[in-house]
Parts: structure tokens; sequence; C-alpha cells
């Protein structure tokens, strides 16, 4: 039964971090095909950290954030999978994100994404092995189960709310 909630999580919450990632969280997702905005950044760390002349962290943390549950939910159901595995999927992920919106030209394509989006699965990667020092593996394995669709629901909503406060 915990395999079970646990690989339905991990593929709910590719299913929503696609569309998070890649269609900015659109009811109509032909819409973001009719962007026809394509721009590449291979300078990490310089686009979006001067907006308007401030320096915006926000963004690059929110993909830290969002990509934590990513490593998380990789440890929890790929335990005999060693960590560079891991690693790699989740920076393969990330780079077929942007390679994606480059592409089909539905959004930015940034160097900085791609390595911000990796330090979130790489830290969610290592709080699991740290945590796991102080917690039974099962137990731990339960509270990520079922902690994390709350904090899903919490991170949608949250991200709908920045995504309104942008646009």
């Amino acid at each position: 039964m915990g395999k079970i909630l646990s690989r339905g999580l991990l593929a709910l919450y590719l299913v929503i971090l696609i569309w998070l990632v890649l269609f900015k969280l659109q009811y109509n997702i032909l819409s973001v095909f009719n962007y026809h905005h394509r721009s590449l950044n291979l300078n990490p760390f310089a686009a979006p950290l001067n907006i308007n002349g401030r320096i915006n962290f926000g963004e690059m943390i929110d993909n830290v954030i969002i990509f934590i549950p990513f490593g998380l939910l990789l440890n929890v159901n790929f335990k005999k999978i060693g960590f560079l595995p891991k690693f790699a999927l989740i920076l393969v992920f990330s780079l077929t994100c942007e390679l994606i919106q480059f592409i089909f030209a539905i959004g930015a394509t940034d160097i900085t994404d791609v390595i911000t989006n990796t330090v979130g699965g790489f830290l969610g990667l290592e709080l699991y092995s740290l945590s796991n020092k102080y917690i039974n593996n099962k137990r731990l394995d339960r509270v990520i189960i079922f902690v994390g669709p709350l904090l899903l629901v919490l991170l949608l909503y949250y991200r709908i709310h920045i995504l309104r406060l942008k646009y």
C-alpha cells in the first residue's frame, strides 16, 4: 500500500511539476503554445537578478523550493538506486523542460533555471539522507507520503497566488 501511494504521489508531483514549469499552471494549455516567445539565456544568474533595476531572487528561490520534493520522492521510491543516478535524473529532467520551452517557444530558456532546479532536487536528496540518520527509514517515508500531498497543495496555492500577482 505504501509503495502504491509513494509512486502515485511521485507521478502526481511530476505531472504538476510539468504543468507548472512548462505551462505556468495555465488551464488552457493551447494558449501557452500561442505565446511564441523564444529566448535563451546561457549566462548563469544574469537575467532574473535585475528586474526594474532591483535584484530579485524570488524566482530562483521558488525554483529551488519546487524541486526539493523531487529529491525526497526519488529517495522514497527508489532506495536501491544510488545518489548519482537520482541526481542525474533531476538534472536531465530540468534540462529537458528548459529545452522543450525553447523548442516550442513557450517560455524563456534559462541556464539559471536548470541550476536552481537541480539545486532544489539535490537539497531534497540530501535532506532525505540527513533525516534518515535520525529517523527510521519507514517512518520517514510515511511522513513524506502523508505530509507530501498537503505540502503539494500549499505549494500550488502559493504558486497560483504568485502567478496572479505577476500577471
